[in-house]
């Protein structure tokens, strides 16, 4: 008898050990974590594991376990191991992504095979319109969102005669897009240069002789960290103005400190955001790492709370994915940004604001002159058909 109830409680025991393995939510980390874009990576990953860690390794009260895997910026990589974390490691979410070349790689099949993307930093174009899918949200921009809020700040600013410098690749396209749309001056010439260029010296002669009344750039990373060097070496920072997008951020300040004074950014983020969750996630993130998280890492902090908030209303259920869409759509956590909630397209629809950097006793500082109010929007969202 003995021996009959000891293999009864055995039985019972490897039962509730594998309930408490299907209880267990896999996520995929797929994002830029090598070459010139690691930086902009490492946040995203620094941050959504930092809110993780905060919710006691899990998300929902669910156990968590992360599958970090690096794309190296190369969109047939980032498809290999989209397709390894679907089919191999069984993941109920995909979060991160960096760079749109290859989140359009990876779009269509992680989304098509039900599994739920989460998108933090890049946001093309194509997949907030024709191309979108219930299957994906994002807690960041749509590209042409960003570069619309870029041209309303240089027309806000009253430059007429602009010249445009962007990298050849998917954002760099959208970002001149956009900038169009609600930029009421003359774009005096638009050059697209190679991604990853290092080196702008050709280019900012033309800029020289072209005598614009301000320059208009999308530079993420160490390209802006390279192009804002070499304008300031050419003497042209403080001569014209210099309007940016993702091009002065946390990732790139500690490398320019004082010598990005004075440019001027249109940005979804900035670490001086007067919002009670903000103040604590820059507080928490300087502790742990270091250093004062970038938009990136806000973006990704407020996509692992965005899960969090999920999995609490389906009580940790992602196999009914319609009761988890739902829940992801209720956008029932409280962002950085502050206001948060989704269109139709399940982009998320947040404000823009005007950050200028200025010189402070560690060199430079991002500070929030306002809010940017765009007069035009591509309305990708009216392009989206999905229930």
């Amino acid at each position: 008898m003995n021996n009959c109830i000891r293999k009864l409680l055995l039985g019972c025991g490897l039962i509730m050990v594998a309930a408490g393995a299907m209880a267990q939510v896999k996520i995929g980390f797929l994002g830029t974590l090598s070459g010139p874009g690691a930086a902009l990576g490492q946040d995203q990953y620094d941050a959504f594991m930092l809110a993780v860690e905060q919710h006691g390794g899990k998300l929902g009260g669910v156990p968590i376990e992360v599958i970090k895997e690096d794309d190296q910026f190369k969109p047939d990589i980032g498809l290999q191991l989209a397709q390894k974390l679907v089919q191999r490691d069984n993941v109920s979410f995909i979060t991160g992504l960096t760079f749109s070349n290859v989140m359009m790689a990876v779009h269509k099949p992680i989304t098509d095979a039900r599994v739920f993307l989460i998108g933090s930093v890049a946001g093309p174009s194509p997949i907030a319109g024709a191309q979108c899918s219930p299957y994906f949200f994002s807690t960041s921009w749509v590209n042409d969102d960003l570069a619309e809020s870029g041209g309303q700040l240089v027309t806000d600013l009253g430059f007429k005669r602009v010249f445009v410098m962007v990298p050849d690749f998917q954002a760099g396209r959208d970002a001149v897009e956009g900038f169009k749309r609600n930029f009421k001056g003359t774009v005096i010439q638009e050059v697209h240069t190679q991604l990853n260029q290092p080196d702008y010296s050709a280019e900012l002669a033309q800029l020289q002789a072209a005598k614009p009344d301000a320059v208009y750039v999308f530079y993420p990373g160490a390209m802006g960290i390279n192009f804002v060097k070499q304008y300031r070496q050419a003497g042209l920072l403080g001569r014209i103005p210099l309007v940016s997008v993702a091009t002065l951020d946390g990732i790139t300040l500690p490398a320019l400190k004082a010598l990005a004074a004075g440019a001027i950014t249109a940005a979804p983020y900035s670490p001086d955001l007067d919002v009670p969750e903000n103040k604590q996630f820059v507080a928490a993130f300087e502790k742990k790492f270091g250093r004062v998280p970038s938009l990136y890492a806000a973006h990704s902090y407020d996509a692992a709370n965005l899960i969090d908030s999920a999995l609490t209303r389906t009580k940790g259920n992602v196999a009914d994915k319609n009761a988890l869409r739902a829940a992801l759509k209720q956008a029932g956590f409280k962002s950085v940004r502050g206001s948060f909630s989704f269109r139709s397209n399940q982009f998320p629809e947040a404000g823009f604001f005007r950050v200028d950097v200025a010189k402070d006793g560690n060199g430079g500082s991002l500070q929030t002159k306002g809010r940017i109010v765009a007069k035009n929007h591509s309305n990708l969202a009216a392009q989206c058909k999905m229930e």
